[in-house]
């Protein structure tokens, strides 16, 4: 059932899509009813009072008397099930029109009929059942009314007891009960509607609340909202992890008295709408001020930002001009180097030339050789295309990844081995870029971790919430003296590298909005990759 069906009562069996609104009809019924039980207590009092004009039961007091406490006696017995909502509401509403129809004639019959005034009440039934059941059942019960009244009528002439000219009144009376009938029906439509357009705009509302909501709490930048008295209206989760607090402020100074300085000064003076503060356990942070006004409120906006995070967009901007650069020259070292090469191969196939000379001939093809790889590492960097993220399930990537690295070293089979310590981690990166950063690592850990020694491990575990990449071998590990340039460029301590590789990966992963790292773990020689949640995923802008 949609939504919007659930809390929605359908009472009339002639027309499926009339429905009103559960609770609006159990008020409409809750008023019916209250009318019912005044009128009903209404006609007991007059009758056996006599207040007023002497005119109800005057025809046939006995039958007004069992007519009225019968009439009275049913509406108190239906107010349980009513207030307390015992049965259905469509029965009870049918049982209160059906009830009218059947008292209201023979009341008007015993006061002396038509003329008594008493069917006029009947109008009154009619539109309530044009709000109670509505649809097609409103014109059913007009009609059954119309039926009581005339039937009332033509008994009383066929018994000479009334005048005959009451005839003509009946007949109005018939046709008022239509009248009102399709007016009730009209307005009930109408207000169906209305109803229908209010909730599908306030169902739009709660969306487009909880989209907002969704965005702001997710997004890359901090965000804090605060009032005129410094209190904390609103706040996401990356200002909350931003500023390194655990649970959300209440108020400015309760997230940091230098916070709550640069707040007062921008008041003062509002041209200055940013400042750098430093926080305990955390890296400066640029916070950017703003006002905002909201129906007639007077809110701020903070933003804030993370000094290492601008640093290294603005390091990202430098590479990518240093890289096209680069790609220049590389091209232009490329031509002469092709010569240099040729020329040195070409010498190395002369018949005459002496040994030192070959030897010679050897280091230029070595050399032109590793110029040519670093050159291709350098126009790899350079064509680095924007990263394509989704969402990856490390639980059927990660092995499917371990089994073709065992198919690509035939020298040590099976020496990949993928190890879960934490299970159900899904991240959010380029496959691609996974694929190659876990590839300069499986290559340098099968070049430098003694694969003969044991298993290289692939270790999938959860660091600060987010999912992690191990790659661990058994080599000697690298001093702290490499460790501190070991994602420089050109950096290596093997006489084959171009020392691009690490810094490759890093770039790699800065892209992706991942860590690569390098640590001792549990004496081992390990590279981690810290990568994105996919579950957690933050909104860049």
């Amino acid at each position: 059932m949609p939504p919007n069906q659930i809390d929605t009562i359908y009472p009339c069996a002639f027309s499926k899509g009339y429905g009103i609104p559960s609770k609006q009809a159990w008020l409409l019924l809750k008023i019916f009813f209250i009318y019912r039980f005044i009128s009903a207590s209404l006609f007991v009092m007059l009758f056996f009072f006599r207040f007023g004009p002497y005119a109800l039961g005057t025809h046939d007091g006995q039958l007004y008397q069992l007519t009225s406490l019968g009439y009275l006696g049913i509406s108190l017995l239906n107010a349980p099930f009513i207030f307390r909502r015992l049965a259905d509401y469509t029965h009870l509403a049918q049982l209160f029109i059906f009830t009218d129809i059947l008292f209201i004639p023979v009341l008007m019959h015993a006061s002396g009929g038509v003329t008594s005034g008493v069917g006029g009440l009947l109008a009154i039934s009619i539109a309530a059942a044009g709000l109670l059941i509505g649809g097609r059942c409103a014109l059913l019960f007009a009609a059954l009314a119309s039926l009581a009244v005339l039937t009332e009528q033509v008994y009383a002439m066929q018994t000479h007891t009334f005048d005959f000219r009451s005839l003509n009144y009946s007949g109005l009376l018939g046709i008022s009960f239509f009248a009102i009938a399709l007016i009730s029906m009209i307005l009930a439509h109408r207000v169906e509607q209305s109803a229908s357009l209010a909730q599908r705009h306030a169902q739009t509302i709660v969306r487009l609340e909880e989209l907002n909501r969704y965005i702001i709490q997710h997004l890359q930048s901090g965000i804090m909202i605060v009032d005129a008295q410094q209190f904390i209206v609103l706040s996401n989760h990356s200002a909350i992890r931003q500023l390194g607090i655990h649970d959300s402020p209440t108020h400015l100074a309760d997230v940091s008295p230098m916070l709550q300085q640069a707040f007062l000064a921008w008041n003062q003076f509002p041209e200055q709408d940013f400042a750098i503060i430093q926080l305990q356990n955390a890296e400066d942070i640029k916070v950017r001020f703003s006002l905002l006004t909201v129906e007639d409120e007077r809110l701020h906006l903070l933003m804030f930002e993370d000094i290492g995070l601008y640093n290294q967009r603005l390091q990202q901007s430098k590479l990518a001009s240093l890289g096209r650069l680069t790609a220049s020259i590389a091209h232009e070292i490329r031509n002469p180097l092709s010569a240099i090469s040729h020329a040195g191969q070409l010498l190395s196939e002369a018949s005459d030339l002496k040994a030192e000379d070959l030897r010679l001939t050897r280091i230029i093809q070595t050399h032109c050789q590793r110029v040519n790889n670093i050159i291709e590492d350098i126009l790899k960097l350079s064509r680095r295309h924007a990263s394509q993220k989704q969402r990856i399930c490390l639980d059927q990537w990660l092995p499917t990844y371990v089994q073709e690295q065992n198919l690509l070293s035939p020298e040590y089979p099976q020496v990949f081995q993928c190890v879960f310590r934490r299970n159900d981690l899904n991240i959010y990166i380029d496959p691609g870029h996974l694929k190659q950063i876990l590839d300069n690592l499986c290559a340098n850990a099968i070049k430098y971790g003694q694969p003969e020694l044991g298993n290289i491990i692939l270790e999938v575990d959860c660091e600060a919430n987010r999912p992690c990449i191990r790659v661990m071998d058994n080599g000697p590990g690298i001093d702290q003296e490499g460790v501190l340039h070991l994602f420089e460029p050109f950096f290596t301590t093997s006489r084959q590298g171009t020392g691009l590789g690490l810094y490759i990966s890093r770039e790699l992963a800065e892209l992706n909005q991942a860590e690569l790292s390098y640590a001792k773990y549990h004496e081992k020689s390990c590279f981690s990759v810290l990568l994105a949640n996919a579950d957690h995923v933050v909104i860049e802008i």
